[in-house]
């Protein structure tokens, strides 16, 4: 498959889902300005603008803004009447655009133009590499810690390390080997809460027209706070593959709305909900933790890093009902 191929691929054959959703204590005007921005550098790699739907988790979270950009790009849109979370905006436009049978890829983007357009080629060529029909692409962030601060990449490593871990006993409980030969990244475990991926056809109708599995959590966790795990072990689970692309971010998000959560039940939903869907013991959840806790820097920020990993922990075990023992540290490093 040259380049060229690719292309026309992406051109004619590819969509591409904009959640937005504009929270109470953020910027509008400049989250506007970014989704412009964002919409407008997409519709200069789909031909057809239609394949492009921005999907309104809330009418008064980004229904004005929405209309006003589909006047302008002719870009579709679909508008949820209240707000749920990522992991239902995102369903919702996947839904609509799976409606066309000529998109073989949908794309998956953030509205805050952190996710470049000019990089969707690379995700393309990937998949048709791949060439297979159950494909998840996943845009790894080069540094986790550059664009989202410290703390974040710190949070987020963790919970990509427990994931990999879930992923791994639930493989080999089910004798359905991982499919990891193209996500070769440099670091020990896949970027997998990147915001930025595109899935094939079959694999996106695996993850969003399937119906939910909370696995006793709430809807917070499942739509919320674990959209991106949820996406991840839908597609794994159904033996797809996962390739990985290297991708550039802006030095710091331009906007974000990780500040607006409490971030030790975020964090922790993240861990929950996978480990509950894949029904893994509590023993191996907390001995997961106490493997990967310690050789995170944020607990060496005392006493606040520290106390915020513990508080992630404490809500895991509670979530398992385990009895929250805090694990031993190395003596020497």
């Amino acid at each position: 498959m040259t380049a060229q191929q690719a292309h026309e691929i992406m051109h004619h054959k590819t969509g591409v889902v904009i959640p937005v959703y504009f929270p109470k204590g953020i910027d509008r005007a400049q989250g506007e300005t970014l989704l412009r921005d964002t919409t407008a550098q997409y519709c200069t790699q789909v031909h057809n603008p239609a394949n492009i739907c921005l999907s309104v988790d809330g009418a008064i979270h980004g229904e004005e803004e929405v209309t006003k950009l589909a006047q302008e790009f002719g870009v579709s849109t679909c508008i949820r009447p209240t707000n749920r979370g990522k992991f239902s905006g995102a369903q919702q436009g996947v839904t609509h655009l799976l409606n066309n049978p000529d998109l073989a890829f949908i794309a998956l983007v953030d509205q805050d133009g952190d996710h470049f357009a000019n990089e969707l080629l690379n995700f393309i060529r990937t998949a048709l590499h791949i060439n297979l029909d159950r494909t998840l692409i996943l845009g790894n962030r080069i540094s986790r810690h550059r664009p989202m601060g410290f703390a974040r990449g710190d949070l987020e490593e963790l919970a990509d390390r427990v994931l990999l871990d879930a992923l791994t006993y639930h493989a080999a409980q089910t004798d359905h080997p991982l499919r990891l030969e193209y996500a070769n990244t440099l670091d020990e475990f896949p970027d997998f809460h990147s915001g930025y991926k595109v899935f094939s056809r079959a694999s996106a109708q695996d993850i969003f027209l399937s119906e939910p599995e909370l696995a006793t959590c709430s809807e917070t966790c499942y739509y919320r706070h674990a959209c991106e795990a949820v996406m991840i072990v839908k597609c794994l689970t159904q033996q797809g593959y996962l390739g990985v692309v290297n991708r550039r971010t802006f030095n710091e998000q331009p906007i974000t709305t990780f500040g607006l959560y409490n971030r030790q039940q975020l964090i922790a939903d993240k861990i929950i909900w996978p480990c509950k869907h894949l029904k893994i013991p509590a023993h191996f959840v907390k001995q997961w933790l106490d493997n990967h806790i310690p050789r995170l820097l944020l607990g060496t920020l005392v006493p606040e890093g520290k106390k915020e990993l513990a508080g992630i922990r404490k809500i895991v075990m509670e979530a398992f009902d385990t009895e929250n023992e805090e694990g031993l540290t190395p003596l020497f490093v």
